[in-house]
């Protein structure tokens, strides 16, 4: 593979489905071009950072590295409508500082570990009943879409108040947003259905708003809906965004963690008997099925000033392609990259990225594969898979869209 075939990946979404290839393409660019111009008809050109030591210093500068205009890689189409209308959300992947530290801020103690805490009664609980659904589903079960997808979305969404009754309204949005390169996931293959998702997300948290403005509850939803910033209400976009982030990433990238976590204990049964001699490696293990899976696959970043690095030389306006996959098998970090290792410390993956724009639900994410593992590892006798694996096609976020697998409990 060239150079420029393994450039082409990350313009490519059913190279995110397999793995293989795109690992590959990732470990020739490390090795002969880790600073990699792609240029394609239907995209905007850009550099893909592919080394851990780049990828990292380009997060610690963000003052040089800015993510507007582009926070993810979109195509001409998108790009021109983003010039001529705006961007579709204003989430906190979309800020940069002052405001990205104003508007995380908001929501920011929800996350903080003395808040969280409070919540592992209720994540073992819900462990618990996934472990009771696969059991009642009688020893064969889509294990990405009966359990992974099923248990961070009623964290999260319980998180912000949201009635159980629309948590398949929630599932089914997030999925053709983030699966809108998906054939079997997306509502369509246009821009105008991407925007039909989005204004759908839109009727549904506006509705939501004005609910809580008028009866706040102990929740996030209310805390973002009556949010101020230096005593002004936040305004309706921002607001929506905020919903759609949180609604979002916070189910879709732990759930595509847990899925690829037990599709590599299942092919890797030495790992998996490891992993339930000793279940003090469950710490350890949690971060290596996030470095394994990385579930974010990049962010872009915009330079704002020459800046040099690895001796290339950006200019303002230029745009880079963070890949969070290739920094997390990069050769010079990790000791046998591509070998699964639940034991693996130290680990120093990049999946939450790093620096101001560090992902604010990570230790939620954390204690969630925590509690799952902790909860069905004991009750686990045997697992297989029972048919083939499927990954959803993307070019920003995704993971197992199905893991069909036969087991037995105890």
């Amino acid at each position: 593979m060239t150079p420029y075939e393994a450039g082409q990946v990350f313009v490519t979404p059913a190279a995110y489905a397999d793995p293989a290839l795109f690992h590959e393409a990732c470990a020739v660019l490390r090795r002969e071009d880790p600073i990699h111009l792609v240029e394609h008809p239907d995209f905007a050109p850009f550099h893909v950072i592919t080394k851990h030591a780049d990828v990292l210093e380009i997060e610690l500068h963000n003052k040089e590295w800015e993510n507007a205009p582009r926070p993810v890689i979109s195509n001409l189409e998108a790009d021109r409508m983003r010039e001529q209308q705006g961007d579709l959300l204003r989430t906190l992947i979309h800020m940069d500082d002052p405001d990205h530290r104003t508007y995380r801020g908001l929501a920011a103690e929800w996350f903080l570990p003395k808040n969280l805490a409070k919540l592992e009664g209720r994540l073992a609980e819900l462990a618990s009943l996934s472990a009771v659904r696969m059991a009642e589903l009688g020893g064969h079960c889509d294990f990405a879409r009966d359990i992974a997808m099923q248990y961070p979305l009623q964290v999260i969404l319980s998180i912000l108040g949201l009635p159980e009754t629309d948590y398949s309204r929630m599932l089914k949005l997030t999925q053709e947003l983030f699966g809108s390169a998906d054939p079997e996931l997306s509502r369509g293959v246009s821009m105008d259905d991407l925007v039909a998702v989005i204004q759908d997300f839109f009727a549904y948290f506006t509705e939501l708003t004005e609910a809580r403005k008028a009866a706040p509850t102990e929740d996030l939803a209310s805390v973002i809906a009556n949010a101020s910033v230096d005593g002004v209400p936040i305004g309706l976009m921002e607001q929506i965004s905020y919903y759609v982030i949180v609604a979002t990433a916070g189910h879709d990238t732990t759930a595509s963690a847990m899925a690829g976590g037990m599709q590599a204990l299942i092919e890797r049964p030495d790992q998996l008997a490891r992993l339930q001699a000793d279940p003090s490696l469950i710490g350890s293990a949690v971060d290596e099925i996030i470095r394994w899976v990385t579930p974010v696959k990049h962010f872009m970043r915009n330079c704002t000033t020459e800046y040099t690095l690895r001796g290339h030389t950006f200019r303002p306006g230029d745009a880079v392609l963070l890949s969070y996959p290739s920094a997390n098998r990069d050769e010079e970090v990790f000791v046998d990259p591509m070998t699964f290792d639940v034991g693996r410390s130290p680990n120093k993956h990049l999946a939450f990225g790093f620096g101001v724009h560090y992902c604010l639900g990570a230790m939620l994410a954390r204690m969630e594969i925590k509690a799952l593992l902790t909860e069905l590892l004991p009750r686990l006798r045997s697992i297989e898979l029972a048919g083939e694996p499927a990954e959803m096609q993307t070019l920003f976020v995704g993971g197992l869209k199905r893991l069909p697998v036969a087991y037995e409990l105890v």
